[in-house]
Formats: structure tokens, sequence, C-alpha cells
């Protein structure tokens, strides 16, 4: 897993836009006078969505201003989560999970798809400008190990070959439906195979 970099090439300014703004004001709402800046991580949230999958280092000075707030408060909010990026990731972001449930499934074959159809490093966008490509720890689907999420969507249940053909498919801009790929819904056993005595009324 690599460490987050700040973009060496930032805009000058930043600032919510049409429905952004609309948008802020009623998560602002939402809370207290007292409290506004509670609304931190919506608002990060929210900058990155407007700014094309990335948080600029003007869109954190600008939420710290809006929220009343510490500027290096904002930037370590930023820094400490996940999904929060600092720097350009393309359209479509793909965050591989490789922590031991994932890794013992298989994970470390969806890296090597990645690497080989995205780019060979991970947070280095793909030739197209379109996809970019990390190791992350767990994201909480373990039962569906090994799994990645594009932007916000899991895809669970990977291997090789799944993994590949998903990868794919964004690279013709058409984005495959998300979930298990071995037939399973949600977290129950593979096609809908029970355990003998364990159904309940």
């Amino acid at each position: 897993m690599s460490l987050k970099k700040v973009n060496s090439e930032q805009p000058k300014t930043f600032e919510f836009n049409g429905k952004f703004k609309n948008i802020a004001e009623e998560i602002l709402k939402k809370y207290p006078d007292e409290n506004r800046k509670s609304a931190v991580m919506p608002f990060l949230y929210l900058a990155q969505k407007q700014n094309n999958n990335w948080i600029p280092l003007a869109a954190i000075k600008y939420v710290s201003k809006y929220l009343s707030m510490p500027y290096i408060s904002v930037y370590e909010v930023a820094t400490f989560y996940s999904m929060y990026n600092l720097s350009p990731v393309g359209k479509y972001f793909i965050q591989v999970c490789t922590t031991t449930p994932c890794l013992i499934r298989g994970a470390d074959k969806i890296v090597k798809i990645c690497k080989q159809k995205i780019s060979e490093k991970e947070n280095e966008i793909s030739k197209n400008g379109e996809c970019s490509w990390t190791e992350v720890e767990c994201l909480g689907a373990c039962v569906n190990a090994p799994m990645m999420q594009i932007n916000n969507d899991y895809y669970e249940d990977l291997d090789e070959k799944s993994a590949a053909k998903i990868i794919d498919s964004i690279f013709k801009d058409k984005v495959l439906k998300p979930g298990s790929y071995r037939g399973r819904k949600n977290t129950s056993p593979e096609n809908e195979k029970r355990i003998e005595g364990t159904d309940h009324a």
C-alpha cells in the first residue's frame, strides 16, 4: 500500500457551485451552529465529488473556512481516511483490498491484473487517463473475499478472469453490475446452498 501524496499541480481556487452548494447547505442544516465542524467529512466527500474524484488543497482551505475550522484539522481528516483522494485518480478509481481474508483468497492475483491492465504502479493513472488503482486495508466485505471497490460500488468473490472482465469493461466506459461474481446474494452461500440444520423458521 502506498502513502497518500498531495498532487504537485494544484488549482488556485475552489468553491462549491450549483447543486453542490445546495447540497452543502442542506448538510449543514443537520448540525447545530456550535457543531458545524462535524460536517467536515461529508463536506470533503462533496468537494471530491465536484472535483472529478479528488480533493485539491484549495478545497481543504475552502472547507476549513466554511466550517470555521483550523486548516490543519481539515487536512488531518483528508489525509487520514482512505476514502479521500489528494491526487487525480481518473474517472474510475479501483481499490483492491489486500488484508488477510482477501489475500489468502487470491487478492494478489487481482493486484496482478491491475498492474497488467491499468498501470504497473499504484496511484498512477492509466494511459487513457480514465482509471487508476491502489491497495487498501479492509473494506468490510471479508466474507465475500477477494473483492475490490470501484468508485462507490463493491465487486466481490472475484478471480483473475472476472477482475479482468470488469476492468476491460470500464475501459470501454461500460460499468458492469456490482456484487458477487460467484452467484451469491449478499453473503448467502454460493448457489443458495445451505448447510443442513442451519435454516431458521
